[in-house]
């Protein structure tokens, strides 16, 4: 159980801040730069869910959330040992694989693409590309750190999924698909 009774500790006034196993590290560094972006999508989910009418859906972007969070710890925890403990919070490959079942799940209601999606339709789905975009950018950001340190591969798998999961919820949330804007290459030549 996380208590927090003070908001502002001034550790971080050197410019670093702590990581779970203890160590410090600069606010800079590739790692704090990941987890940075993980909260960046997490606050993203946060906004679409708030124009989600869907309670499922919300629920779903909620768990997600919550996953984000470990996922957040995962990365703070520097290290090769990707096993979980009572004091070690790392993704499982349970967590991916809940996300490939709620792709499967959502995509069995949509008609096949015929053509690349533009980030809007409704003011849901249009918030839940926001997110996907910035759960890319996430991505983007662990896989850089993985060039550098060691990062655990479900957590990996799992940022990958996501993206691919609010992609597929977007266009639920379109109508199934019926609203979804589609791509017209060169249209405006």
């Amino acid at each position: 159980m996380v208590k927090l009774n003070r908001i502002y500790t001034r550790t971080g006034d050197d410019g670093t801040t702590g990581l779970v196993d203890g160590s410090r590290c600069p606010k800079h560094a590739a790692r704090i730069h990941a987890v940075g972006l993980v909260d960046e999508a997490n606050s993203a989910i946060g906004l679409a869910i708030c124009a989600l009418d869907d309670a499922g859906h919300r629920a779903l972007l909620t768990r997600v959330q919550n996953d984000l969070f470990d996922l957040g710890a995962d990365l703070a925890t520097p290290g090769d040992d990707f096993a979980p403990s009572e004091m070690v919070l790392r993704i499982v490959p349970a967590q991916p694989a809940w996300i490939e079942a709620q792709i499967d799940a959502l995509n069995e209601r949509l008609e096949p693409l015929t053509s690349f999606v533009l980030p809007g339709g409704s003011e849901g789905a249009a918030r839940v590309h926001v997110a996907r975009a910035a759960t890319r950018a996430a991505e983007r950001a662990m896989v850089a750190l993985a060039a550098e340190e060691a990062v655990n591969p479900a957590a990996l798998a799992y940022i990958n999924r996501l993206s691919d999961l609010l992609f597929v919820l977007a266009r639920v949330v379109n109508e199934d698909g019926a609203r979804d804007v589609k791509w017209v290459p060169g249209a405006n030549r």
